[in-house]
């Protein structure tokens, strides 16, 4: 088992193991835990009670954004393929892209296809859906409307599911910005989970949430508190 160094240990000692905090102590606490010189990310663990996590999936417009730059490819042809260059898109294309694609790389973070594309983007399979990027209608990423799904992906919208174990894992912002916003972004993500529960789920769906930050522990947070 990995021992944790002496930093990590030290700011340990400022969680009480056994406590449900409300999300503005954990804020405060994770800020005064954290020991490293960059902009570490906050995250979210979501403990999931459902038979079927499979489908245990959605989409979440944090208020606030993630705090991280969004790379996001676009496959689109003539007046479509204009649209999301101008709408912000890092790389659009057709078969060239397609191709680039094919062997291999995968330097992005979101993927948006046209549907007139997607006969040939599924043939991206192997390297998109191992990575959990292939374009999906559910999740808007394949639309004629890409400038907005673009705008949406740059701003902070994030896919979550839940992990084999029953954890769905996300970022929630940086620890520089300010509290209130961090808070409301925690919120909000819970607040759509929550809403996304399937309808057949009984007794309570979120088990379990804790937040840290990259390098920190994590606390438990008062579910209760959230679903007031």
């Amino acid at each position: 088992m990995a021992k944790h160094g002496k930093q990590y240990r030290a700011a340990l000692k400022e969680v009480e193991k056994d406590k449900e905090y409300s999300i503005q102590e954990a804020v405060e606490i994770i800020k005064k835990m954290n020991y490293v010189k960059f902009d570490a990310s906050v995250e979210g663990h979501f403990n999931i009670k459902y038979k079927s996590l499979q489908n245990v999936r959605g989409v979440i417009q944090l208020p606030h954004g993630t705090g991280k730059q969004t790379k996001v490819l676009v496959f689109a042809k003539g007046d479509k393929a204009e649209a999301a260059k101008k709408a912000g898109a890092d790389y659009v294309g057709d078969a060239e892209l397609l191709k680039k694609v094919q062997e291999g790389w995968t330097d992005f973070d979101a993927v948006v296809s046209t549907p007139d594309m997607m006969k040939d983007v599924g043939k991206l399979g192997p390297v998109l859906g191992r990575k959990g990027l292939m374009p999906k209608p559910k999740a808007g990423t394949v639309t004629t409307e890409v400038e907005q799904i673009i705008k949406q992906l740059k701003s902070g919208r994030i896919e979550y599911k839940a992990d084999k174990t029953g954890v769905v894992h996300f970022g929630l912002g940086k620890l520089s910005f300010e509290d209130d916003k961090i808070c409301e972004n925690i919120t909000s993500a819970f607040n759509v989970i929550m809403r996304d529960k399937p309808s057949d789920a009984k007794g309570d769906f979120v088990v379990g949430m804790f937040v840290g930050s990259t390098m920190t522990p994590s606390l438990r947070i008062s579910t209760k508190e959230l679903r007031k």
